[in-house]
């Protein structure tokens, strides 16, 4: 699939993704990309962030890649468990232990566990062996239970702006495999 055939929807973490981070730059540079804008960003609430994504998912015209840092996959997964006829493929990156107890700050663990069904789209999630927020081993796990294909980041932190991941070109590249595939 062509980026060009798909509408591409951005969904950001915790607190946004600011101007320097890859998502924000790669909204700016995909004319199909648009950010799912949620009305609080730093106090989120599960079901209204969940109710963003699906909003954005039946607003679109075309088929849906769903590109998703941090808090934002946890949205999403959520978000496609009964809507997910025209969501093409799932980009996940980041995706933090939400069933976490000691998660920081404490209010993120609403939007946990993760469903373990199997997606009914391709996915891939890309996880850092040193993420501040979730372990290797455990976005390995979310990753098998949804059937998506494992990317492994190496020792990249959380794969934001704040770990060196502002263009992200290496991340643009196995946006591009991925899209390739669907």
């Amino acid at each position: 699939m062509k980026i060009k055939d798909a509408e591409i929807l951005i969904i950001p973490g915790y607190k946004n993704s600011s101007p320097d981070h890859w998502q924000s730059r790669w909204e700016g540079n995909m004319a199909t990309a648009r950010r799912v804008e949620q009305a609080e960003w730093s106090k989120p609430v599960r079901d209204d962030w969940v109710s963003r994504v699906r909003e954005e998912i039946s607003r679109a015209t075309k088929p849906v890649v769903l590109v998703a840092h941090s808090l934002g996959v946890a949205a999403a997964v959520h978000a496609v468990q009964d809507r997910p006829e025209n969501v093409r493929g799932g980009f996940f990156v980041a995706p933090p232990e939400v069933d976490n107890p000691g998660i920081r700050p404490r209010h993120l663990t609403t939007f946990g566990p993760y469903p373990s069904a199997p997606l009914p789209f391709p996915a891939f999630v890309i996880a850092s062996r040193n993420d501040p927020f979730s372990t290797f081993e455990k976005a390995a796990d979310a990753a098998a239970d949804w059937g998506a294909f494992l990317v492994d980041a190496g020792e990249s932190g959380h794969i934001n702006a704040e770990s060196g991941h502002g263009p992200w070109p290496e991340g643009l590249m196995v946006f591009a495999e991925f899209m390739k595939r669907l």
